[in-house]
């Protein structure tokens, strides 16, 4: 059942004043490729905009804080946690987990693949002078806990 649509098809936000306050928890993550030569300028920190990882990782932060201003009917979310960890995926990607949890009335999965989704935009802003060829891949879902629907885990 679209929850984001009422009974004339129309968008609307989901009434969730009823639903209890539970925690909840979702991890998300997204892949950079790019030239195995810019993944190690980003590892040596030789990057010239600097610390590729850290700006990426504060970019995500935010991104997860500011996801009901981006997705039209994301309810704003009061999260008690957000982590963004990136690190080489063999010679030519960057692997970006993106974490987040609150306790609240819905959940966190939209938080989680935006902070992925813009980590990923930041390393591609940051690299793009050296490397126009990256490509972003794979931005899904991989674990989500808590609210009505349980326990969701992408299988291996």
């Amino acid at each position: 059942m679209l929850t984001h649509l009422d009974s004339q098809g129309r968008a609307n936000m989901v009434d969730v004043t009823e639903k209890a306050v539970t925690e909840r928890e979702a991890t998300a993550e997204a892949r950079v490729r790019m030239l195995p030569q810019t993944l190690q300028m980003i590892v040596d920190g030789e990057h010239p905009k600097g610390d590729v990882f850290a700006v990426a990782r504060i970019a995500g932060i935010q991104a997860a804080k500011k996801t009901s201003d981006l997705i039209p009917l994301c309810h704003p979310l009061m999260l008690t946690s957000v982590k963004v960890e990136l690190g080489a995926d063999g010679q030519d990607a960057v692997r970006i987990v993106a974490r987040c949890k609150l306790a609240g009335q819905t959940g966190v999965e939209m938080e989680a693949l935006t902070a992925a989704s813009v980590a990923a935009l930041t390393i591609y802003d940051m690299c793009k002078a050296v490397d126009k060829g990256m490509v972003i891949e794979q931005v899904r879902l991989l674990e989500k806990l808590g609210g009505k629907s349980g326990h969701y885990k992408v299988e291996a």
